[in-house]
């Protein structure tokens, strides 16, 4: 399927910086909201994306102007009657999303692919209420995404192979990496992040260390940026809201920590309102300690800080993905790396990669230690794969077979 004209709906920071990269790929895009400031504030967005590239001579004047003129911005569905791929980049409610593909229906090509840029809900779900199940497809953009070079594919149950083929070529049309991924809570990065991140946040309000010194921790082992960086720069109602999704779907492993809930009470969403776990201009991260301190009163268990505490679960959950047939071994590191940065001892590695240099063995004994810990628990159980395989003796690269195979010379 050619694609000659695409459509977002939602101009919020996601819908803006989806229509900036297909725009800038040189096909006309749509872009539609309810909210004509909404509108005005994309399009500011977009322009200061490519005025950055003609500041730094990567672009002229007039082609920042071919650029914007290849964007619409309108608050109705009439420009979409000659969409070919639509793309809805509304606020993360089922209800909304639903709503958006049912408009499309009306007004959209037959022949058009509805895509969602949703992070964690249901294609299957989305597709069969929202009326064209089998042209409906998972597409998760990261964010910033005129930076970030993953996008993960998610078809749902009637999503045709036609459908998720020209999702992949226009992905990869859009100079992105296109992996794959069966539908899941979460999908792939995401859930794989919210057991890494719901640990550093158990170890922080356990009093284990703070959120500079665990940021700290985690940039020396590998990641581009620490978790509470991160979450401050996600937004911490949003991490909420996809952990008591990722919750209600998977129990009581990724249920979020108290220090979350209580961060969301006080309004401190993180970057954008000026305070999350850290405090931004004029707020400081003192009542988010005052948290801290009233948690620990509460009688919790505390244990100790460990750069594996974080990353053993991630690695698990990794090797649980695989076992599911979620994404194939190969797929799972290459998005962590594409869409984290993700690396250790200075290369670009994935988790289960970085499983196979520390040892299967070790990782396994490492998570079933903190499993009987007094401060563990049920989170950390080991998988099914990765204790065949250190049952089998794929120890890694001391074996010569982990998740990954090595030749040995």
């Amino acid at each position: 399927m050619y694609i000659f004209k695409a459509g977002v709906v939602g101009a919020g920071f996601m819908g803006a910086e989806i229509a900036q990269v297909i725009s800038f790929s040189g096909l006309p895009v749509v872009v539609k909201d309810v909210d004509p400031e909404m509108l005005k504030k994309a399009e500011e967005h977009i322009r200061e994306i490519y005025q950055s590239r003609v500041d730094k001579g990567k672009m002229t004047q007039g082609e920042l102007r071919d650029k914007m003129d290849l964007i619409e911005f309108t608050l109705d569905y009439d420009s979409f009657e000659d969409a070919d791929f639509i793309i809805e980049a509304v606020p993360e409610r089922m209800d909304l999303k639903v709503q958006v593909f049912q408009e499309l229906c009306k007004v959209a090509p037959e022949t058009a692919i509805f895509a969602s840029n949703t992070s964690a809900l249901s294609i299957s779900e989305m597709g069969h209420k929202g009326g064209r199940p089998e042209r409906t497809v998972g597409m998760h953009f990261f964010s910033p995404a005129h930076v970030m070079k993953l996008v993960e594919i998610i078809p749902g149950l009637d999503t045709t192979q036609e459908v998720i083929d020209d999702t992949v070529q226009f992905t990869e049309s859009l100079r992105k990496i296109a992996v794959v991924v069966k539908e899941c809570p979460g999908f792939l990065v995401n859930r794989l992040l919210a057991p890494y991140l719901g640990e550093a946040m158990m170890a922080l309000q356990e009093g284990a260390a703070t959120a500079s010194e665990i940021d700290e921790a985690m940039v020396e082992f590998g990641m581009p940026m620490g978790p509470f960086t991160l979450l401050d720069f996600m937004g911490i109602d949003v991490s909420a809201h996809a952990g008591a999704y990722m919750t209600s779907e998977y129990g009581p492993r990724f249920e979020s920590p108290e220090i979350l809930k209580r961060l969301v009470a006080a309004g401190r969403y993180g970057e954008k309102t000026g305070g999350g776990f850290y405090g931004y201009g004029e707020q400081s991260d003192a009542p988010v300690r005052e948290m801290i301190a009233e948690i620990q009163a509460s009688g919790i268990a505390t244990g100790p800080f460990s750069v594996e505490r974080l990353v053993f679960p991630m690695i698990n959950e990794a090797a649980m993905i695989a076992q599911e047939g979620i994404a194939s071994i190969p797929d799972i590191d290459m998005a962590m790396i594409a869409g984290t940065g993700m690396s250790y001892q200075g290369e670009r590695v994935g988790p289960l990669a970085i499983a196979d240099e520390i040892g299967l063995d070790v990782v396994l004994a490492g998570l079933e230690e903190m499993l009987h810990a007094p401060w563990g628990g049920e989170r950390f159980r080991p998988s099914l794969l990765l204790k065949t395989k250190v049952r089998a003796g794929h120890l890694g690269k001391k074996s010569g077979r982990g998740f990954h195979e090595y030749m040995s010379w």
